[in-house]
This record gives structure tokens, C-alpha cells and sequence, in this order.
């Protein structure tokens, strides 16, 4: 029974710990061959002191000195079923760290992708919302008729800029009747040299899609379009089929070497990467005489 107890215990909290269990093969094999050759000189021991005991008693020595093989059997077949509870218990504990850390890293993750699609809604160019006061107070100046309906409309697009944003997703119909309002807004500060020309008519009020998804392509078109032949031109279309939406937006454009790219649209992309990955294509064309984008957008998973 001693020798049983100490070979076990070396075994499951000395060998398998500190070298099978950190891939230490070598010097396990090594310690077990050590353990091995003290264990038997301890059973060897133990068997001649019980075997002096015994010489005194009318019992046959011959019958216990055969059983010696029995006896060793039978202490190894502890050690080795009680080290592979010992194994067994080891893999379950690492089996639900490793839960617990998978279960923190995708938490951790999913945070820092909740953090990095904020930082991207903040990004939008406050010019916009100044060149719009300014409209709005040249029209009070000259008391218009028109600044109740632009001061509507603009209250309407900053409620969605500041509150819908934090909506998952929002019908693909608000998206487009806050583009109209900011249209409506950019046409009264272009007057006559603005022309816009937008399609929505395929697109249900079912559809579903991440706020402000659609909004800054139109944004960017008006901060970087150039104003041709009298007129800044905006061609918009909407087409959506099934679970699908099929986005352009072209406006009339100069191709010069001075103007360095914006982060706008990269910005646009990082939103579309995390939140539509594999579910999106973007086609971006551009030449001397217009800027187009191109996207096709799959709402598999809404």
C-alpha cells in the first residue's frame, strides 16, 4: 500500500504536471524509467521484510515469492488507471478555460467592432450642417417662405444622424426619405446649379438595412462633385430584387492631380467590411468627366 500511494502520487502530481502535460517527453520518459526502478526496489523490499515476517509462521513462503509478479501487476494497474483520471480531469479543466477564453476573446471582439462602427457613424463632415445654416439664415435675413419647411427638414436629418444611428438596422425607406430631405437642403443652397435625379420605386418597406449606410455616398458627392456646364449633376438610383439592393450614385466630376483622397469612402468600406462581410460588392469608377459608385449589397442574414 505505501509503495502504491507514493508511485501515484509522484506520478499524477510530479510526472504528468510538470512534464507530460508541458510536452517534456524526453525527461518524462526519463523520470518514469527512475520511478519505475525505485518502485520495484521498494516492492522488492517490502516483500523480503514481509517474507522475514512470515518465516517465523507455518505459512508457505514459496506460495508468496510467486504472487510477486501478481502483486507488482496489480500496483501499476492503480497508478495507471488513476493517472489517466488524472489526464482525463486535466483535459475537462483546459476543455473550459479554453471556453471561457474563446467565450471573452469573441466578446472582446464583438466590443471592439461595437466601438469601431461608432467611431465611423461620428465621421461625418460637419460642413454640410454649417453650409445649411448659413442657407437658413440668409433666408431668415430675407424672410422666405421656404425656412419652416428647411428647418423641418433639417431637424428631421439630424434626429436620424444623432438617434437612429444607434438602431441596428432601420427600413431601407428611411434611409432614402432622409436622402431626399438632405437633397432638399443641398437644392435650396445650390439654386438653379444644382440638378438631381434619384430612383427608388423597386425598393419595399420591408427592407432592412444598417443606418446611415447609404447616406454619406451621397454626402461625398455633393462635398467633392464639380460643377460643370452650370450645373452640379446627381444621378441616384435605388434597385432592389428579393433580398438584394443594387445602389449607384454619379455625379459630374474633374479629375486632377491636386486632390488627395479623402478617408470618407474608406471609412464607408470599413462599415461595409463589419457589418455586411462577404455580403457586398463596391465598384468605384472615375474619370475626367464623372465620379461613380457602384453597390450591390445582399441581406442574407437580416
Amino acid at each position: 500500500m505505501p509503495v502504491t500511494i507514493g508511485t501515484t502520487y509522484i506520478s499524477i502530481y510530479n510526472l504528468i504536471p510538470n512534464y507530460l502535460i508541458v510536452k517534456r517527453y524526453w525527461l518524462f520518459g526519463l523520470y518514469c524509467i527512475y520511478t519505475l526502478i525505485i518502485s520495484i526496489c521498494a516492492i522488492a523490499f517490502s516483500m523480503f521484510l514481509g517474507l522475514f515476517f512470515l518465516s517465523s509462521l507455518e505459512i508457505d513462503i514459496n506460495t508468496i515469492s510467486r504472487s510477486a509478479i501478481f502483486i507488482m501487476i496489480c500496483i501499476y494497474l492503480v497508478v495507471i488507471i488513476v493517472s489517466a483520471f488524472k489526464l482525463l480531469k486535466f483535459n475537462l479543466q483546459q476543455s473550459k478555460t479554453n471556453i471561457k477564453l474563446e467565450t471573452k476573446i469573441l466578446e472582446t471582439q464583438l466590443k471592439l467592432k461595437e466601438q469601431e462602427l461608432k467611431y465611423l457613424k461620428m465621421q461625418i463632415h460637419p460642413h454640410f450642417l454649417f453650409n445649411t445654416l448659413n442657407t437658413m439664415y440668409g433666408f431668415a435675413l430675407k424672410k422666405a417662405d421656404e425656412t419652416p419647411e428647411m428647418i423641418l427638414k433639417l431637424s428631421n436629418l439630424l434626429d436620424y444622424l444623432l438617434y437612429q444611428v444607434d438602431k441596428p438596422f432601420v427600413p431601407l425607406t428611411d434611409e432614402i426619405n432622409h436622402i431626399k430631405d438632405y437633397i432638399s437642403l443641398e437644392q435650396l443652397r445650390f439654386n438653379d446649379t444644382l440638378e438631381v435625379n434619384l430612383s427608388d420605386k423597386s425598393c419595399s418597406e420591408n427592407m432592412k438595412i444598417a443606418p446611415m449606410l447609404f447616406l454619406p455616398f451621397v454626402e461625398n458627392s455633393f462635398k467633392h462633385g464639380k460643377i460643370k456646364d452650370g450645373k452640379l449633376t446627381i444621378n441616384i438610383a435605388f434597385k432592389c430584387k428579393n433580398n438584394s439592393i443594387h445602389f449607384s450614385i454619379k455625379n459630374s466630376h474633374s479629375k486632377t492631380g491636386t486632390i488627395q483622397p479623402g478617408i470618407g469612402l474608406d471609412n464607408i468600406k470599413k462599415r461595409l467590411e463589419l457589418l455586411y462581410k462577404n455580403q457586398y460588392d463596391i465598384n468605384i469608377i472615375e474619370n475626367n468627366h464623372f465620379f461613380e459608385v457602384q453597390l450591390k449589397l445582399s441581406l442574407i442574414n437580416v
